[in-house]
């Protein structure tokens, strides 16, 4: 059984009566997560519920409240005791909030939950199940949890993040962050044997993605626009994005791009990355920088540069550590990352002492004392002052 580095958290969360919502892209490994939480609570008392089934879908569709506690009755729950629920993929019955409610306040039941929407889980439980719930997002796998799946014995060596670049360590660990920088973190395709089934599996994972994760979670229709839209996206990664550029070039107005890439955000396909800006009104005004959740996803849609591909990996790696944002001025001078308004990043494949010294003055000129250059290859054998780009 691989774990995740997110499972003691959610361990702790079984403590507390409140509802654990899992949410993140379609094979993120939630489906994992919760029946990994359901065999850590001892009780017997407990069911797991897959809401791609039709009989479950069902059970939760019955007009009357205790019709639906004489079919949980049915698959084994005992209401007179404590129990524990595990539902997957509620986004499939949208009117499934009422029926949790209705339990959780009537009953003692833990509930485990998991969607692929951020969106729908977030505005679905902030209206009907306020305070009765944490929800916690589920990312492809870090490049630490990625040498746990393949190489378990050198996971130890990327633990501490943002320690000084180590040949030793590099050396032993690069084409293992190969691998992670094409084909990315999705748990399943990093224990598929070949890269012809790494590959084959990426393009079922979008293709799912456009066939039943737009169809369900969304009111679009034209899969055929969203397709090109996110195939001129894989082109833009690390870029600002222009929306009448884009509206241009694929014939979209401007307002319906901004819903696709939205809701392309809401269900995890990209991350977008604000400016950092002192004016909270200014930092709305200008564009985000566009980046995919997974590098295999960008990959496997797209070919993009080798250091726009390592610029991706960096931004979802540093999303697991907090909020990140851009610097830019008028000038074109730029700071890749900011890390929770603290620490200051720039990626570059092959750091020098001259990336280091711009670096230092720009997150200077920002009040910002803390940076750190984040690189993959070493070629001055003397210049040691970066953090190797799996250490991050």
């Amino acid at each position: 059984m691989f774990t995740r580095e997110i499972y003691p958290e959610l361990i702790r969360a079984l403590e507390v009566k409140q509802i654990i919502a899992i949410t993140g892209m379609r094979r993120v490994g939630k489906t994992t997560a919760v029946k990994y939480l359901l065999k850590e609570v001892l009780n017997k008392n407990k069911i797991y519920l897959d809401l791609e089934r039709v009989e479950h879908r069902i059970l939760f569709r019955q007009d009357n409240y205790q019709h639906i506690v004489k079919s949980l009755e049915y698959e084994g729950i005992d209401f007179s005791k404590k129990a524990w629920i595990a539902i997957d993929e509620i986004q499939l019955v949208p009117e499934i909030a009422s029926v949790i409610k209705f339990l959780y306040d009537t009953y003692d039941i833990k509930f485990l939950v998991t969607g692929s929407s951020s969106y729908y889980l977030k505005n679905l439980f902030s209206e009907s199940l306020a305070g009765r719930k944490r929800i916690y997002e589920l990312w492809p796998l870090s490049f630490g949890e990625f040498l746990q799946f393949t190489e378990p014995r050198e996971a130890f060596l990327v633990e501490e993040p943002f320690i000084p670049y180590n040949r030793q360590v590099s050396g032993k660990l690069k084409e293992a962050y190969r691998q992670y920088l094409v084909y990315g973190g999705f748990p399943e395709v990093v224990l598929c044997k070949t890269e012809e089934d790494k590959r084959f599996l990426l393009n079922d994972i979008i293709n799912s993605y456009l066939n039943l994760d737009i169809q369900i979670l969304s009111d679009f229709r034209k899969v055929d626009d969203i397709y090109k839209v996110i195939k001129l996206l894989t082109a833009r990664v690390g870029s600002k994005t222009d929306f009448t550029k884009l509206s241009g070039i694929t014939g979209i107005n401007r307002q319906t791009l901004k819903e696709y890439l939205l809701f392309f955000e809401q269900t995890y396909l990209i991350l977008q990355v604000p400016a950092y800006v002192k004016n909270a009104d200014r930092e709305i005004a200008l564009q985000k920088k566009l980046y995919f959740s997974d590098n295999g996803i960008l990959n496997t849609l797209g070919s993009a540069g080798s250091g726009a591909i390592l610029e991706n990996s960096i931004a979802s790696q540093l999303r697991r550590r907090g909020e990140i944002k851009y610097y830019a001025r008028r000038s074109g001078q730029e700071i890749d990352f900011i890390l929770n308004e603290q620490i200051a990043f720039e990626v570059k494949e092959t750091p020098s002492p001259y990336d280091m010294k711009v670096l230092q003055q720009r997150a200077e000129q920002i009040g910002i004392s803390q940076f750190k250059l984040i690189g993959l290859e070493q070629t001055n054998p003397d210049f040691t002052n970066f953090v190797w780009a799996g250490n991050v």
